[in-house]
């Protein structure tokens, strides 16, 4: 994925100064950065080409522009958006760590078991509790795929099933605390029921590049 420090200093710069003002068109924008014209436009183009910004037609005050066109407006688009420093997994880890600091290790575990229970409520009322175990779990991987985790189901031989997630969005959290990652999995196996047998046979956090369930019917 992007990020600024990839970028140019005035492609940078270029992406800062609409996140802060919003849309812009490229004379205002070149006047602000101190570049000419061709420049800018050069540098919107190269951008625009990457996904992070979009223009569109802006007539402010409804005046035609030079030629009879509207000025352009320039803007961010949500790509663009996204490559600003986002702390979120930060935030999460320093809340864990406070959790465990104040209230101690078995209150954060009860924590993560009232999630674990939420998860369960929520993943049940999106996998069938009937029908083939296949298109049981391709349902549990549509929704971790909802969550983030870039899941995908693979038919190991005939009632055998890999649950394989290629990304771990709360990687962060679960290694400041592993017990998210033990819920796991005790969530899939609420949400499968009895007649289902569930280990994780590759995991990201021991060495493996990913997380890789097998399920099969018992």
């Amino acid at each position: 994925s992007m990020t600024l420090s990839r970028l140019t200093e005035a492609k940078r710069r270029l992406l800062e100064l609409l996140k802060r003002r919003g849309a812009t068109s490229a004379t205002e924008l070149a006047e602000a950065l101190g570049l000419t014209d061709v420049a800018i436009r050069q540098h919107l183009g190269a951008l625009e080409e990457k996904g992070l910004v979009a223009s569109e037609p802006h007539s402010p005050g409804g005046h035609i522009r030079g030629r009879g066109r509207p000025a352009v407006a320039w803007s961010l688009t949500e790509l663009g958006g996204e490559i600003f420093p986002d702390r979120h997994a930060d935030l999460t880890v320093e809340l864990l760590q406070v959790m465990r600091k104040t209230l101690g290790e078995e209150a954060l575990l009860r924590i993560v078991e009232v999630r674990a229970k939420d998860q369960v409520t929520l993943y049940k009322k999106r996998v069938p509790a009937r029908g083939s175990l296949r298109k049981r779990v391709e349902s549990l991987a549509a929704q971790r795929t909802a969550e983030g985790y870039m899941a995908e189901v693979v038919q190991e031989k005939p009632g055998r099933y890999l649950l394989i997630e290629h990304h771990c969005p709360i990687c962060d959290a679960a290694k400041c605390c592993q017990g998210l990652c033990r819920a796991e999995l005790d969530v899939f196996r609420k949400t499968l029921g009895r007649g289902v047998t569930i280990e994780r046979i590759e995991h990201l956090l021991s060495e493996g590049d990913r997380c890789v369930y097998r399920i099969e019917k018992k």
